[in-house]
């Protein structure tokens, strides 16, 4: 997806957890282990891009997990908040707003997103710090703390 702003995006991340193990992707452009996500497009909101993304580069569909508020009624519709916000540099010129979501997967297989990224796997906490490239400290303390909430 083509950037809609120069300045800055809006951007999901997906943190699927199973089994006490964190779904991670290592993604061939950045050459970084990530959760899945990615860009917000215009005709989306943040649930439909996250669980766009997530089928997109696992092949799972997910249950997005979190407090939907009792607000739905004509012309409003309420989503499932995200767990955490943040704003993260990927250029000296761009920036990302992240929404970042835990989910469990629902159905479908693993599957690699061959074109985007070099591996995906299930990774226990432990894990984590053995993985190559190295993680970001941040990742990771979202990985661990996804972990321990689900």
């Amino acid at each position: 997806m083509a950037h809609i702003h120069e300045k800055i995006d809006f951007t999901v991340a997906v943190f699927v957890v199973c089994d006490e193990k964190v779904l991670l992707v290592h993604h061939r452009k950045l050459n970084k282990w990530l959760p899945l996500g990615g860009h917000i497009e215009l005709a989306e909101d943040p649930e439909i891009a996250a669980l766009r993304e997530a089928k997109e580069e696992s092949g799972f569909d997910v249950e997005l997990l979190g407090e939907r508020p009792p607000t739905t009624e004509a012309g409003t519709r309420a989503l499932i908040a995200p767990r955490f916000l943040d704003i993260h540099r990927i250029t000296d010129t761009h920036e990302h707003i992240g929404m970042i979501y835990w989910a469990r997967p629902k159905n479908g297989s693993l599957t690699l997103a061959a074109s985007e990224h070099h591996d995906i796997r299930w990774c226990s906490s432990e894990e984590l710090d053995k993985l190559q490239p190295q993680m970001s400290n941040a990742v990771k303390w979202y990985c661990r703390k996804a972990i321990e909430e689900i």
